[in-house]
């Protein structure tokens, strides 16, 4: 035995201590580096630089309802791969793993409960399900969201986060646009006001329909809000955008939003609309 192996095994053996590999987060925006649990205290938002990180809808319904109490709503019944489609994989099998991923049914779900004890139906599209993209599925989940508003005399409130209509449903993603704008217009025979909550990104056909047509329409600070991409514009207009084109800041400052809300406010500010919107009955 050399003295290289002496030395080796005299030195007592000391057991690696193992890290979790999700105990810190690290800001895309700024790179601080935060504890993961401070960080989902904080609403997913960076501390130093209050960069809104992306949420699902559980998240969000926890943060909105009176104490995170909430009914949701069964997702609506669809034909799946109506088209079937496949380019490097089987749409089904996409399906398959986005729901394995999220736990979700597909992209958009909703919700009913109070608001500072308003009434209030809400809907959530989440990004991490297929990029939030607008198919049969999401269609029938908005019409379904108004139709609850409308029996619960509520505002319905849509949180958007979308890539566009859906690829793999070809024009029957399209379908869908006409078909929710026909949806608010229902709500709003009824009275009854509709919300839209942009977060990022909020992108394509779900832009160019339900997105915007709110009563009032609210975006988080630096979500990216837009129809096509802004390289896809510069290359057909031949010119430089401006710095920051496409995020909510400066859709605000050019009259296509009524207010950039940060998430820590934005309870107390559905709550408000809520109250100015849909007052409550005086009695007799």
């Amino acid at each position: 035995m050399s003295w290289i192996d002496k030395v080796r095994n005299s030195i007592p053996f000391i057991v690696k201590r193992e890290t979790p590999e999700n105990l810190w987060y690290k800001c895309p925006q700024c790179g601080a580096m935060t504890f993961l649990k401070e960080f989902e205290e904080n609403q997913s938002v960076c501390p130093k630089c209050q960069f809104h990180a992306r949420i699902g809808a559980d998240k969000r319904f926890d943060l909105l309802f009176d104490s995170g109490v909430h009914t949701p709503l069964p997702a609506p019944s669809v034909r799946e791969d109506p088209l079937r489609f496949r380019d490097t994989k089987r749409y089904v099998d996409r399906l398959k793993t986005a729901r394995t991923t999220t736990g979700e049914t597909d992209a958009l779900l909703n919700a009913k409960g109070e608001i500072e004890g308003r009434k209030a139906v809400v809907g959530v599209q989440d990004f991490a399900f297929m990029g939030g993209s607008m198919g049969l599925a999401v269609g029938a989940a908005f019409v379904a969201g108004v139709e609850a508003a409308i029996a619960e005399k509520a505002p319905y409130i849509i949180f958007t986060a979308a890539g566009g209509a859906r690829m793999q449903e070809g024009i029957l993603s399209l379908m869908q646009m006409p078909k929710t704008t026909v949806a608010i217009q229902m709500l709003h025979e009824a009275g009854l006001p509709y919300i839209v909550v942009m977060t990022d990104p909020t992108t394509g056909g779900v832009t160019a329909s339900y997105a915007m047509l709110g009563d009032v329409q609210l975006a988080e600070p630096g979500a990216l809000i837009g129809f096509a991409g802004q390289r896809v514009i510069e290359q057909t207009i031949r010119e430089k955008l401006p710095e920051g084109f496409q995020r909510s800041e400066y859709l605000l400052d050019h009259g296509m939003l009524d207010m950039v809300t940060h998430r820590h406010q934005l309870r107390e500010t559905l709550a408000k609309l809520i109250a100015y919107l849909t007052p409550e009955a005086i009695p007799a």
